[in-house]
């Protein structure tokens, strides 16, 4: 039983947000400022509002409680699913999940939430633009080469998708760079740490930096690895191991699909990585599943380094890397 006057469970989604509150119920407002507003008129004060870690969706609305001074704790979605899971609940809708969250928050001592920095919001918001252009960029090139295969483009065509190609390639340089600014003013030795591992880039070091504000919000690797959403999953039931072992895919997308592009790279240049993949796939192991297990180390090494504040050294093992 925690100390709160009413305990509220939230999912949120694009458009809307389902409430499950205690003693109120269920109600539901749209996800936008108005929405926020109208949600913190119906709380009483000592409310404790819990949500999940869900990509961009949850970061406005735990943003702005926080604001509001209302008690806010964001947890991890892989916690909420096995509290779901014990509980044997089969319903699967946006009221189930928002009481399912309500009394995930009642049943256990949630950490509370605390507000991201300006330069960690305005980054967070400048990935979210960056994705749209990427996501426009590939369609363009779709389209460029849509119209190649047609033998004889139109002329204006190729030049109108040409254009936008090059506008879309100068946007995405422009907000890494600015991106890259930003974090360097609080985050620089970080940075210079996380690139130093062979594997990841600057992208990705930039996004891990954000996300898990210089790795200030996990204790354990094994944390992190289960908000990323890449701890291995084993379905079974008594003593019969059913179906094949699985990334959860629990978490944070954005960074886990960042870390899969990476372990490409990583499984040539990085020893350690290499090792695992090479062993995982001499067992006759799918190729995939050896580069989900090399997306883990990876993000184990950089806890590790983050953590020690030493740089990559190959030869080097870290207690840090077993959390």
């Amino acid at each position: 039983m925690n100390k709160y006057k009413e305990t509220f469970g939230v999912d949120i989604s694009k458009d809307v947000f389902d409430v499950y509150g205690s003693e109120s119920g269920h109600s539901q407002f749209k996800n936008d400022e108005q929405g926020f507003k109208l949600f913190v008129k119906t709380l009483a004060s000592d409310s404790l509002v819990v949500m999940e870690a869900t990509g961009y969706y949850h970061y406005r609305l735990a943003q702005f409680l926080y604001k509001n001074d209302v008690c806010v704790s964001v947890v991890n979605p892989l916690s909420v699913k096995r509290f779901i899971q014990m509980k044997l609940s089969k319903i699967k809708t946006d009221k189930s999940d928002a009481k399912a969250i309500c009394n995930y928050g009642l049943s256990n001592e949630v950490p509370l939430y605390n507000a991201l920095t300006d330069v960690q919001a305005e980054c967070l918001q400048l990935f979210r633009l960056m994705d749209s252009y990427l996501k426009k960029r590939t369609a363009t090139k779709n389209k460029l080469h849509g119209e190649e295969v047609l033998g004889t483009p139109s002329k204006y065509v190729y030049r109108s998708l040409r254009r936008d190609l090059k506008h879309f390639d100068k946007e995405v340089k422009g907000i890494e760079n600015h991106l890259l600014e930003l974090v360097k003013q609080d985050q620089q030795q970080q940075l210079t740490l996380l690139t130093s591992i062979p594997g990841i880039g600057i992208k990705t070091a930039l996004f891990l930096v954000v996300i898990t504000d210089g790795f200030s919000k996990f204790e354990k690797a094994s944390q992190l690895c289960s908000y990323v959403g890449i701890t291995p999953t084993i379905r079974e039931s008594g003593s019969s191991v059913r179906g094949r072992s699985r990334i959860s895919k629990v978490g944070n997308k954005k960074l886990r699909n960042l870390l899969f592009l990476c372990a490409f790279n990583a499984c040539k240049h990085n020893k350690g990585c290499r090792e695992i993949y090479e062993r995982i796939v001499a067992k006759g192991k799918s190729k995939k599943l050896a580069l989900i297990a090399v997306a883990n180390k990876l993000l184990k090494q950089a806890f590790a380094i983050a953590k020690s504040g030493l740089p990559y050294d190959e030869n080097f093992v870290s207690v840090l890397t077993k959390g």
